[in-house]
C-alpha cells in the first residue's frame, strides 16, 4: 500500500493550511487506495537550514535533520498544501524541502494551494523546486481563492468545484506514487 503524506506547508500563526490539509486528508482517507497521513511542518520546528554539508551528500549532522529525513523517507508521495506568500511558497516549506535530498527523489507530488489568486503562483514555484528534487508533479491541482473558499477569509468552506478538483489530483498522485516506487526498489 502506498504511503502518502499531506504536508501542512505553513507554520505561521493563524495559518489556514491546517484546515485545508485536514480537508484533503479526510477526502483522501475516504477515497482509499493508499495510507494517508498528515505531516505538519510546525511539528518539526526546523531552524533555517543549518547543515554544514549540502543535502545531496546525505551526511546529516543534526538530530532535527535526521528526524526530518526519516519522516520524509517513509512516504511514496506527497500532497503539498501551500499558501501563497509574495507570489511564492512560505519560507518554512522551502526550508523543509531544502533540508534533505535523496529522501524526496522519485516520489510523486500533488499541489493544493490557497490565497488571493488561489495560490497558483506558489504552485508554479513549488513545481520547479520539486522537479529539482527529482519529484514528479502530477498535472491536476487544486487552487482555492480566499474570496470563494473561505468564509470571512478565515474559515475554510470548500465549494463543490474544490471537492471535484481534488478527486483527479488524488487519482493521479496514487498512480504516480505506485509507478515511481519501482524506481526506488
Amino acid at each position: 500500500m502506498m504511503k502518502i503524506a499531506v504536508v501542512v506547508g505553513s507554520t505561521r500563526p493563524q495559518r489556514r493550511s491546517r484546515q485545508v490539509a485536514e480537508w484533503v486528508l479526510s477526502r483522501a482517507v475516504a477515497r482509499g487506495g493508499a495510507d494517508f497521513e498528515l505531516l505538519d511542518l510546525a511539528d518539526y520546528n526546523l531552524p533555517l537550514l543549518d547543515e554544514p554539508m549540502p543535502p545531496s551528500m546525505g551526511q546529516y549532522s543534526h538530530e532535527h535533520t535526521k528526524v526530518w529525513a526519516e519522516a520524509i523517507a517513509r512516504f511514496d508521495g506527497f500532497v503539498f498544501v501551500t499558501a501563497e506568500y509574495n507570489h511564492s511558497v512560505p519560507g518554512a516549506l522551502k526550508n523543509a524541502l531544502d533540508y534533505v535530498y535523496a529522501e524526496w527523489n522519485n516520489k510523486a507530488a500533488g499541489f493544493v494551494s490557497y490565497g488571493s489568486a488561489g495560490g497558483v503562483r506558489a504552485v508554479e514555484n513549488l513545481r520547479l523546486i520539486t522537479a529539482e528534487l527529482q519529484m514528479a508533479g502530477v498535472r491536476a491541482q487544486v487552487a482555492l481563492p480566499f474570496a470563494t473558499e473561505f468564509e470571512n477569509y478565515t474559515v475554510f468552506t470548500p465549494s463543490d468545484d474544490a471537492e471535484e478538483a481534488l478527486k483527479p489530483l488524488l487519482d493521479q498522485l496514487i498512480s504516480w506514487s505506485a509507478a515511481l516506487k519501482t524506481l526506488r526498489t
